[in-house]
């Protein structure tokens, strides 16, 4: 959960607080060097966050705790990133052997150190894996949220071993079939495929809170036209396309001497697309049915709803449609492939804040944001010897 810097800002002199902005053109860099590295594990990999992935050892030979070690150690060589290793018949086991060798290397006294960076539970007796689950709350394992926590505590389940030890059928009757999953996957028996491709996202948001209030309407439209192109470049991204656009606008809850509006609209599309113009026209139709003077705006977003995959787009016949008849799709691609060699926004729709313009009152104000090492020329450290 989020928490204002103001509220906290003391802690800068008092306890030494080191507080940066975010920086996310860093952050998704190092997190496609990690992958690729990682990727050289085993024969398939699974994405799973920006910072976790899963990697299948199927047909991998040799020993695996001196392959993970050295992987390990050529991550935090190259990249700078600590990173911990766990290994399991299961995802869940394999996410619990993380867990392990994570908290075994932090925390020490959690777990016995031999575990500590990786931890393979593949080579552990079944007493000493019941050990570890014993040692385990029920609340960290993966798939167990705090509404099932608390009902498996109430159900006198306290800990991952009393947890892997149910029968899978009752608590399938008594709680889920994700749960009993969790259950047969802690107890050794694959249940949660693996999947080398990430599934489509069903909506696709774009936000940010303003660096200063905002009140006239000028600028919210440039702050929501470039919320709707990023919205609409992660959808071709997927390659979905969104049959409904939804914008909204709000003042900040922390200011309290400031009248205080929230609205939001959703705008549907004519047909669905992924096309940039038609998601800006919507967001800034709905942008305009929602404002009113004399606010202090603190926040806007554009969210892309109903979903649905490119290629299974369905044509009508639409008689009363403005728009250009010939399709935007391969002029969408020819912007992306621009944008992406020259850098993001060479071109874009005209309501937008020009690429080279001075921060718009609406832009997060970056003052404490680490330099992009990875991604901008200008910022590339340079070494002397």
């Amino acid at each position: 959960m989020g928490q204002p810097f103001f509220q906290f800002r003391h802690l800068e002199e008092d306890a030494g607080l080191v507080a940066l902005s975010a920086n996310f053109g860093l952050y998704g860099d190092m997190s496609d060097r990690f992958m690729s590295l990682a990727a050289g594990l085993g024969p398939d990999q699974e994405i799973y966050s920006i910072d976790e992935t899963f990697i299948s050892l199927d047909g991998v030979r040799g020993d695996l705790v001196a392959r993970s070690r050295a992987l390990r150690a050529r991550v935090l060589q190259w990249l700078g990133l600590p990173c911990s290793v766990g290994i399991g018949p299961t995802k869940t086991l394999a996410k619990f052997a993380n867990h392990v060798a994570k908290s075994a290397e932090r925390k020490p006294g959690s777990y016995p150190a031999e575990f500590a960076q990786v931890c393979h539970l593949g080579k552990l007796s079944q007493a000493a894996l019941d050990e570890l689950l014993a040692a385990t709350p029920v609340g960290d394992i993966w798939g167990v949220g705090p509404r099932i926590e608390e009902q498996l505590r109430a159900s006198s389940v306290t800990t991952a071993s009393q947890l892997s030890k149910l029968d899978a059928n009752t608590v399938r009757l008594n709680w889920s079939v994700v749960l009993e999953r969790t259950v047969r996957e802690l107890q050794g028996t694959p249940c949660i495929e693996f999947k080398d491709a990430p599934e489509p996202r069903q909506q696709i948001a774009s936000t940010r809170s303003f660096g200063q209030p905002v009140r006239e309407l000028g600028p919210l439209i440039q702050a929501v036209s470039e919320f709707a192109t990023r919205a609409a470049e992660k959808l071709r991204s997927q390659q979905s396309h969104a049959g409904r656009v939804m914008v909204f606008v709000r003042t900040s809850p922390f200011r309290k001497k400031d009248a205080q509006y929230s609205r939001s609209v959703v705008i549907p599309l004519r047909r669905p697309c992924a096309d940039t113009a038609a998601i800006v026209r919507a967001a800034i139709d709905g942008l305009h049915g929602i404002y009113k003077p004399g606010f202090n705006f603190a926040k806007a977003g554009v969210m892309l709803m109903d979903l649905q995959p490119a290629a299974e787009g369905q044509l009508e016949l639409d008689l009363e449609s403005d728009e250009p008849a010939r399709d935007r799709d391969r002029l969408m691609t020819a912007v992306d492939v621009v944008n992406d060699k020259f850098g993001k926004g060479t071109l874009r729709i005209g309501s937008a804040k020009p690429r080279r313009s001075p921060q718009g009152l609406w832009e997060t104000k970056l003052e404490r944001r680490t330099p992009a090492y990875t991604t901008e020329w200008n910022a590339m450290p340079v070494v002397r010897c």
